[in-house]
């Protein structure tokens, strides 16, 4: 038997076991992606193909009605600001005192470091379902329920990101810092000159799941705000989900609106994601 013909039995197995792989991975990816085609597809349908049996995931006909209808149905624009606002808010602000926590955390030295930090990780086991009533008391006795402001303050710092920034800080080598001390460098400017702008895939991806974290979320806004102009998006959507009807249609659509922003901003920074993940050791 020939050697060409050894290689190609050979390579046989391997072209076989790749190609089943890639068709595995292909129907895997269709079948996580099916709900948000379905909801993309159904955002573009009549009404009267969304609630026809049986239902079919291709539109008939292509309409923007719901993306119309929607502006007028609620207050979408306040809603989309109101979200904007609160997300990208909590998600600069936590950037901030994550990093700076983390890096204390992580290349300070200082009494009580370890008490700190093991409080810290016992606060990421705290259902936040459990802290919201005496929260809420506490913003309301100091004038901050119903409003914006209160809404952002007690999201200016998360557990779990003081925790991930922490985990980045103590990949970086310390011969960076401990040179710029030698050259009479402050904390201070070694953490904003030097560390921060080599912690930019963790802060960047962190930032991805505090913005997505807060522009999705439901009941924290839903209990904060006072009516519907204070509200934010997932809360206004909710609108439409009655006891007895839901409007697909305007849902659907403005559930593709609230998604954009979130898709964007990953596309933006997806190389620097799967750094971050990887530096940080949160596989």
């Amino acid at each position: 038997m020939s050697q060409a013909t050894l290689r190609a039995r050979r390579a046989t197995p391997d072209f076989v076991h790749r190609l089943l792989l890639g068709i595995g991975g292909i129907l895997l990816g269709l079948a996580i992606l099916l709900p948000i085609i379905w909801m993309v597809l159904t955002a573009f349908k009549p009404e009267v193909d969304i609630v026809s049996y049986p239902p079919s995931l291709l539109p008939r006909a292509l309409t923007l009605e719901h993306f119309v209808d929607i502006w007028d149905s609620i207050p979408f624009a306040r809603l989309y600001l109101n979200t904007i606002i609160f997300a990208g808010g909590v998600t600069i602000f936590s950037l901030l005192f994550d990093s700076m926590t983390g890096y204390a955390l992580a290349r300070l030295e200082f009494r009580g470091k370890n008490v700190v930090f093991v409080l810290i990780m016992i606060l990421l086991m705290v259902p936040f379902q459990v802290t919201l009533i005496p929260l809420y008391d506490l913003l309301d006795s100091v004038g901050l329920a119903g409003t914006m402001p209160g809404m952002i303050v007690p999201r200016m710092t998360n557990a779990f990101g003081i925790f991930f920034m922490r985990q980045f800080y103590l990949s970086l080598p310390r011969d960076l810092e401990e040179a710029a001390r030698v050259d009479g460098a402050s904390e201070w400017r070694i953490f904003s000159r030097i560390i921060t702008p080599l912690a930019k895939p963790a802060l960047l991806t962190l930032g991805l799941f505090h913005f997505q974290y807060n522009w999705n979320d439901l009941l924290w806004p839903l209990i904060m705000s006072k009516d519907i102009e204070s509200a934010t998006l997932p809360a206004g959507l909710s609108m439409f989900v009655g006891q007895h009807v839901v409007e697909y249609g305007l849902l659907m659509a403005g559930s593709v609106l609230a998604l954009a922003p979130v898709v964007v901003f990953f596309l933006i920074i997806q190389k620097s994601f799967v750094a971050g993940i990887a530096t940080t050791g949160m596989k």
